[in-house]
């Protein structure tokens, strides 16, 4: 059932917290309602980067399929055309009552508060871990990783690459990283789990599983790390100690909540994300919403949201109504999450790709796996930049090498 909530006819201000797929989308979103001069909100979109990640393309970074510039496009390119205003800053905290956001000796405060961080890398006390471990979650992350593979390839020998995690992140990862290393790479995949990909159809499982033997990724199951050095991993298989020589070690396993998101006044799962009503307010702070991976949804048909992009890019436009509702007066929407498929990169031109009774593999589905992110990119003028960028691309490559060994002249 729908609920209504009066609120004043001023000019208010909405404070987002977070810029990624829930945070900026939100944002986007707002500004396509017909706001009236006496309503029109002041939105400030609040970031500790300065570029907005797409995500679920990172991993073309490191074979060089994408450019930074079409993965993580700067806030202020997206945003020139519309009234948000974007801030960088590291936020620390928020007082709920007050609906502050405190950003370490300067604060922000809102009539509204939109909570939509996301998550972080999940780190247990594994000795060496902190020190020693790449993440791969941030631009600075992935650029990072292809920098030291690509030292490691000027040299000699064998590239040893361990991933820590069999979740899509790994998976997908360890496909990318196998065909860029080709026979310099040894790519190794871990994961406590029995099995990969635990939350996917049984179609995703069976063709991730072929991808990874096709590219011979070694995989261990039921397997911990008990230690990290800057040259070897120590795993744990049945009580069973091994140490393994290793030049990359990836942590891709687990993501946890924010310490501050943990510290908030009101009620959490114990995965520590704060409890929202299906309208994605929490329960005792209406004018504050959350959503994304920090929240804790059970959506209107009882669905248990799970901590993906794809509920992350719903939930926005959920939220940006129903903060326009709580401005105008108008009823509120509860969200209702609508599981549109799943999506794998499996290496270079290879991917999976099933959902509403679609099951493809191959080329193809890497063809259409592109199309449907370059739909989803965050502005028309991006998309048009990215679109443009992948059509004339295999152009010039072709002309690349036709200069470079012409025909034989006849």
């Amino acid at each position: 059932m729908a609920l209504v909530q009066g609120a004043s006819m001023s000019s208010s201000r909405i404070v987002i917290v977070g810029g990624g797929f829930g945070g900026l989308y939100t944002a986007l979103n707002l500004c396509q309602f017909p706001w009236t001069a006496a309503n029109r909100p002041d939105i400030v979109l609040l970031s500790n980067e300065r570029h907005f990640l797409f995500s679920p393309l990172l991993y073309e970074l490191i074979t060089g399929e994408m450019q930074s510039w079409e993965v993580a496009p700067p806030y202020e390119e997206l945003l020139a055309e519309t009234p948000v205003r974007f801030q960088q800053a590291q936020v620390r905290g928020v007082d709920l009552a007050q609906r502050r956001v405190d950003m370490g000796g300067e604060s922000l405060t809102g009539d509204y508060l939109v909570l939509a961080v996301g998550g972080e890398t999940q780190r247990p006390p594994i000795p060496g871990l902190r020190e020693y471990a790449y993440e791969f979650r941030t631009l600075a992350d992935a650029e990072r990783l292809r920098e030291r593979l690509r030292l490691l390839l000027t040299g000699t020998g064998v590239v040893r690459v361990v991933i820590v995690g069999a979740g899509p992140s790994g998976i997908e990862l360890a496909c990318k990283l196998a065909d860029q290393l080709g026979n310099r790479g040894r790519v190794r995949l871990v994961d406590r789990g029995m099995e990969i990909l635990k939350t996917f159809s049984p179609f995703a499982r069976e063709t991730a599983q072929k991808a990874l033997e096709r590219r011979r990724v070694w995989l261990n199951l039921a397997t911990t790390v008990t230690e990290i050095t800057a040259q070897s991993i120590t795993l744990n298989y049945k009580d069973q100690l091994d140490v393994l020589p290793v030049d990359v070690v990836v942590w891709t396993a687990g993501t946890c909540t924010p310490a501050w998101v943990r510290a908030l006044p009101t009620s959490h799962d114990d995965q520590g994300r704060v409890v929202v009503r299906p309208t994605l307010q929490l329960p005792d702070y209406p004018q504050v919403l959350a959503l994304g991976d920090v929240a804790a949804c059970v959506d209107a048909d009882g669905q248990a949201i799970p901590r993906t992009a794809q509920a992350a890019f719903q939930q926005a436009d959920y939220a940006a109504w129903n903060l326009w509702a709580l401005i105008t007066g108008r009823s509120l929407l509860p969200f209702r999450y609508v599981h549109l498929g799943e999506m794998l990169t499996l290496g270079t031109e290879d991917a999976a790709l099933s959902g509403l009774g679609v099951q493809l593999q191959g080329p193809l589905a890497y063809v259409v796996r592109r199309l449907v992110y370059l739909w989803r990119l965050p502005t028309l003028k991006h998309r048009l930049q990215v679109g443009w960028h992948w059509m004339i691309t295999p152009w010039l490559d072709w002309v690349t090498r036709w200069t470079a060994s012409p025909p034989p002249v006849v």
